[in-house]
Parts: C-alpha cells; sequence; structure tokens
C-alpha cells in the first residue's frame, strides 16, 4: 500500500514527540509519574501497559486534550497544550470510541474532515482502501465495531498528517481488516510520517513498531526494540509436553544454576535459560529418569507478551 503524492510534509526535527518527565495527577491519584519518551520522525512507537497505567492520559496530553500538571512535553517542536491551532492542521487522531456523530454516514464523516485540510487524500480512495465502501451511506451508530474503527482511521490520515495518534487502532476488528490497518501503518511509516501507538495485542506491537515503551502504574518499566525486549539476557524458553506431575526438583539440580523450570498447565512444562545441546540432554535425560517421553518441543525466545507480563504481573486488573 502507498499514499497518492501530494504537498511534501513539513517535518524536519529529528523527534515529532518527545516528552520528559511527565506527570499527571487526578486529585490523589498520580495517573502518570514522570514519563520520558521519544517518536522519531519515520518511525512507530508503541505505548503499552495494563488498564488504567496511565497510556491514554499520556497520549492526550501529547495530543494537546489535556494539561500536564509537570513535565515538558513537545510534538513537531511545539507545546500541544499552548499551540493547539498551529498543531491541528499537521496531526491525526483516532481516539478510542470513535469520535464520530452518531447519525451522519460515514462518507459525509470523512469529508467533512478532508475539507478541514489543506491537501487531503482523495477520500474515495481511502474509502476503498480501507474496505468502506458497502457501508459509505450507513449512519455511524449502525456500523459494525470494525466498521466504525475504519472509519475513525481514515479521519486521522485523511489530511495528511506528519504524526498519527493511534489508541487501540485494531480493537474490534477481525483478522483480515487488522492485517489492511498494520499495511497502511507501514506505509504511513514509509511516507515519512510518525505513528505513536497504544494497544493490547502484543503481537500488533512486535509486527509494527520501531520501539516499544511500557508503562506501569504511570511509570516507564520498560524501553527497547522489540528484539532488544524478547532477546533480554539471551534468555531463550524450551516447551514440552510429558507426563503431568513430574519431579522439578530434580530437574532444577540437572540444570545449570540461573535456570527457571515450571508445568504451566497439566502436562506442559517450560524451562527458561539459554538452551544448548548440554541443557537440551539434561532435560531429556531428565524425563527418561521419570519414565517420560518429552514431546511437541519448542524452543524460542520469550514473546513481548512474556516480557509484558513478567513486568506488569499476570493478574486480572479492572
Amino acid at each position: 500500500m502507498s499514499f497518492p503524492a501530494g504537498a511534501p510534509s513539513s517535518a524536519a526535527a529529528d523527534a515529532a514527540v518527545t516528552v520528559r518527565g511527565l506527570v499527571k495527577r487526578y486529585g490523589p491519584t498520580t495517573a502518570v509519574d514522570g514519563v520520558d519518551l521519544d517518536v522519531p520522525v519515520a518511525s512507530v512507537l508503541a505505548l503499552l501497559g495494563p488498564n488504567g497505567a496511565g497510556k491514554t492520559t499520556t497520549v492526550e496530553i501529547c495530543e494537546g486534550f489535556r494539561r500536564a500538571d509537570a513535565g515538558e512535553v513537545r510534538v513537531l517542536g511545539l507545546d500541544p497544550a499552548g499551540a493547539p491551532d498551529a498543531l491541528r492542521s499537521r496531526i491525526g487522531v483516532m481516539p478510542q470510541g470513535g469520535g464520530a456523530y452518531p447519525g451522519v454516514r460515514a462518507e459525509e464523516m470523512l469529508r467533512l474532515v478532508a475539507t478541514c485540510a489543506a491537501h487531503p487524500l482523495d477520500v474515495g480512495w481511502l474509502i476503498d482502501v480501507l474496505g468502506l465502501g458497502s457501508c459509505a451511506r450507513t449512519p455511524y451508530k449502525r456500523l459494525s465495531g470494525g466498521q466504525q474503527q475504519r472509519l475513525a482511521l481514515a479521519c486521522a490520515v485523511v489530511g495528511r498528517p506528519e504524526l498519527v495518534f493511534l489508541d487501540e487502532p485494531t480493537a474490534g476488528m477481525d483478522p483480515q481488516a487488522r492485517r489492511l490497518v498494520w499495511d497502511l501503518v507501514e506505509a504511513l511509516r514509509r511516507d515519512g510520517v510518525a505513528v505513536l501507538l497504544t494497544t493490547h495485542l502484543m503481537e500488533e506491537a512486535e509486527a509494527l513498531a520501531d520501539d516499544v515503551v511500557i508503562v506501569d502504574h504511570g511509570r516507564v518499566v520498560a524501553h527497547g526494540t522489540p528484539a532488544e525486549l524478547t532477546a533480554a539476557g539471551d534468555r531463550q524458553e524450551l516447551r514440552f509436553r510429558a507426563r503431568a506431575g513430574m519431579d522439578l526438583d530434580e530437574l532444577a539440580a540437572a540444570l545449570p544454576a540461573g535456570y527457571h523450570a515450571a508445568e504451566t498447565a497439566t502436562g506442559r512444562y517450560v524451562v527458561q535459560g539459554r538452551i544448548d545441546p548440554p541443557v537440551l540432554s539434561a532435560i531429556t535425560s531428565w524425563c527418561a529418569d521419570q519414565g517420560a517421553l518429552a514431546d511437541d518441543v519448542q524452543i524460542a525466545r520469550r514473546s513481548l507478551e512474556d516480557v509484558f507480563l513478567d513486568l506488569t504481573g499476570r493478574e486480572l486488573r479492572s
């Protein structure tokens, strides 16, 4: 996917977004507590965190919808709280919940947003690209959740922005629509647009992001590329199936120091650490001593979801 040629982007700074020491409080609750992040031009940054971690508040401050209590925020070189009019034509925003008028037809909404841009994309082309042709005359309130999301995305990019904020852009979408959105984000990056997105889909962050920032309780707990975060300490995992309830103490004694072994579900085991031939041999010997055969053996690095859960915990949050 590629965007039609149009007016050139005016972005020239090294960073489209710079945040330093950002703090936002709601009464006694500190929603954002000293967050730092950078979004370079022509890059995608994924801001991840559990519900209530401060992601949406951080993004809304960058968009100019909320004011920070402390810290410095620069968006395309400007303070979003002090210069919203100067920024409005240069950024695109896809908020949670769509943001369209309930009774407006899909194409009408997109054309209305396009009239606010100096060099908008062709509305008909964008409707076709995002698969909205069959519902172009459907009122917003009658669109499916996925169609509402695609319309919100179209509204965010129709003005050829230099920077796009995407808050959970593929929520409610089926796999085909999700892949379409991923292609569009890739096209934005190739065209020099910076993208700051939030998502609960770790696969999405791994597929799209140049950099990942994980926040929890309003603070940054990890920052790096997806490869850097998942390769921490060259840690790998060996996963296999075998007889349930085998003696893990004997396995721990057979492995070098620093390795971790667990039965994650009935008959499903995982060993974490650098998996080399001696370690693999120790595991298979342990299985043999237990009168079991290791089956469905898989060796892999930790996924971004593993990193996320390790950092933020596995308990449910409201």
